[in-house]
């Protein structure tokens, strides 16, 4: 795997920032922002530390899929740390065997650094090669829409 990084500089408290991107308070503000990379994007679970979170949306035929995920760490307007274990397949949560062995145990790291009333947001993520071109190009798209829902 290789760890790519994404950054955003966005006109708000890291604090609001955090809330937005985690979707704490309204978690359309989640939905938002990730519906770049799927508009029926969502998540089941919960932040806190130590918690498993399920990254959810629906294909083009309606089936759903996504990330079977633990939260590893989360510091309120600092940083939040997802560890990715298995994945989603219809109704069943994959979390052993082939598909699973080439990208379990990546990680999902965001970071938020706030100085003078800006929070530059940093995403780290460790990606398999197959999807690197993709997020590449969906990342910064989506850290623009925090950007836009974060300075309302």
């Amino acid at each position: 795997m290789k760890k790519l990084e994404f950054k955003q500089e966005i006109l708000a408290s890291a604090q609001k920032v955090y809330d937005k991107m985690l979707g704490l308070s309204d978690k359309s503000t989640y939905e938002f922002w990730t519906k770049t990379f799927n508009p029926t994007s969502t998540y089941e679970g919960n932040w806190e530390k130590g918690s498993k979170i399920l990254f959810v949306g629906f294909d083009e035929k309606g089936k759903r899929g996504g990330m079977v995920s633990m939260v590893e760490e989360n510091i309120p307007g600092v940083f939040v740390s997802a560890r990715h274990y298995g994945f989603i397949d219809g109704d069943k949560e994959v979390t052993t065997g082939e598909m699973v062995e080439n990208w379990a145990g990546g990680h999902e790291n965001y970071r938020f650094q706030e100085e003078k009333g800006i929070t530059t947001v940093i995403v780290e993520i460790d990606m398999v090669d197959d999807h690197i071109g993709y997020f590449q190009e969906k990342y910064p798209k989506a850290l623009e829409k925090l950007k836009e829902i974060s300075e309302r």
